[in-house]
């Protein structure tokens, strides 16, 4: 019987270890969404690839959240024509938890495709901390301009 015992401590040890690892790897992710208004104009938008970088210091030490194709995290559904003219497309997905909230962002064009990347800049930029109720969002309007060429 006292082997018994000893066998079932050993696997609830092992399971709350398990529990701990999932429940530790799980807070250290943050769901991240970004809006993307792109201008109405005629012929405005992109083919080319478009990268985002996220970072909690101006100095871009310490890491930061690189997402090297945002349509990787498109959250249009399937088919949807992203970086289109008078598009406002949404992306989101996780990645690590930055240390502190947002205070950089970059978009960036790599050139490429049909059309080149037109100047606008993002709608806006909400993250979310995972599980935790918490959020901090970061308007970027019109007036704190981010063209895309001045980040390639």
């Amino acid at each position: 019987m006292a082997a018994n015992q000893l066998y079932y401590f050993h696997v609830l040890i092992l399971l709350s270890a398990i529990f701990f690892i999932i429940c530790t790897s799980a807070n250290a992710d943050c769901q991240y969404t970004v809006h993307v208004k792109t201008d109405p104009r005629r012929d405005a938008g992109t083919d080319s690839i478009i990268s985002l970088s996220l970072y909690d210091n101006a100095n871009f030490s310490g890491g930061g959240v690189v997402v090297k194709n945002l349509e990787s995290w498109g959250a249009m559904g399937p088919g949807h024509d992203y970086f289109e003219g008078g598009n406002l497309d949404i992306f989101s997905g996780q990645a690590p938890c930055l240390a502190k909230p947002v205070c950089f962002m970059i978009l960036k064009s790599d050139g490429t495709g049909n059309k080149p990347a037109v100047d606008e800049p993002p709608y806006s930029l909400t993250v979310y901390r995972n599980k935790c109720g918490n959020s901090k969002t970061m308007n970027i309007s019109e007036d704190v301009p981010l063209p895309l060429s001045s980040v390639v």
